[in-house]
């Protein structure tokens, strides 16, 4: 599933660029696939510079302190929750048999976390303080055995690449709008007027109606893709956290509490929303199950994911 949908991104991309070639460049004329080239070429940059840069500018969006700098300055109080969450990460590094990854503390009140990086040992993970102020150790530990999935798994990685595939279908299909608008495409009808009498002309035609609508949809369709993808990983992240840590109450609590706190986490931005445990934006789609919710929630809803968790509780 997740190669159909890396699948789908480049698809997606080539059409674009195919539909710049064919109207503005003119697919007949023999000339070399510009746009086809410039679409593969930004989504695999963009692809290329979240693989290695990506995880640094997340923790640098969410202005993510390391949990070192944190401790020189901390209250008794709050050194004791600092070493807590620290003590947490190396039991379950050690039992997911990945290396302890760099902790970082988010400064905000609404308890989240989230994985970010390529893979084990190159990966980063991050708390809110929120989440350290409302979880006991039992439900942190189920959290960081959560996010140490997500590292195991490979997950960081996959989400990565496919959050810059987005950005980079959003940045064609917005290139592709705005060159519409200007006209250019008269060209592209005006070319192909001799053609009117034959079914090359219709040909013509219904190809720029395709690429019309790919440009209006791809930014959606795209979208819709990466949240499918993301819905997976979180049920199949809760299961591995459940086995790190034989203890799937820990992290259903821990749910329950997160969910409890229904005020969106403003440090946290949008294109960094699939990486969370829970959706930060505060979204109603994301506590609702259906089909609607279905195809556009990042997350699956937690009454779900709670209930997986307290059925393999009691298996």
């Amino acid at each position: 599933m997740t190669w159909l949908v890396m699948l789908a991104f480049i698809v997606f991309l080539f059409l674009l660029g195919a539909g710049f070639d064919a109207v503005y460049v003119g697919a007949g004329a023999g000339l070399l696939p510009i746009g086809s080239a410039i679409a593969l070429a930004v989504g695999s940059v963009s692809a290329f510079a979240s693989y290695y840069r990506g995880d640094r500018a997340v923790l640098a969006s969410t202005r993510a302190q390391p949990i070192g700098d944190l401790m020189t300055a901390a209250s008794d109080g709050d050194k004791l929750k600092l070493r807590q969450l620290e003590n947490v990460v190396d039991e379950m590094a050690i039992a997911s048999g990945v290396p302890r990854p760099p902790v970082y503390v988010v400064p905000d009140s609404d308890p989240n976390a989230f994985a970010t990086g390529r893979g084990p040992g190159t990966s980063s993970l991050a708390v809110t303080r929120g989440l350290i102020d409302t979880l006991d150790r039992e439900e942190l530990q189920g959290v960081i055995a959560h996010e140490m999935s997500h590292i195991r798994n490979y997950d960081v990685r996959l989400m990565t690449i496919v959050a810059a595939l987005i950005g980079a279908v959003a940045l064609i299909a917005d290139w592709a709008g705005r060159g519409m608008r200007w006209g250019p495409g008269v060209r592209y009808r005006r070319g192909r007027s001799g053609d009117s009498g034959n079914g090359g002309g219709l040909t013509g035609v219904l190809f720029l109606a395709v690429w019309l609508v790919a440009i209006v949809l791809a930014p959606i369709v795209a979208r819709m893709l990466a949240m499918m993808v993301s819905r997976e990983r979180e049920y199949l992240a809760d299961a591995s956290g459940a086995e790190l840590t034989r203890n799937p109450l820990g992290l259903a609590r821990a749910l329950e509490k997160i969910e409890g706190a229904v005020e969106p986490t403003p440090a946290i931005k949008q294109g960094s929303a699939h990486l969370c445990i829970a959706d930060p934006l505060g979204r109603p789609s994301q506590l609702q199950a259906g089909f609607w919710s279905d195809l556009f929630a990042s997350h699956p809803p937690m009454t779900k994911r709670i209930a997986a968790l307290k059925a393999m509780a009691f298996q």
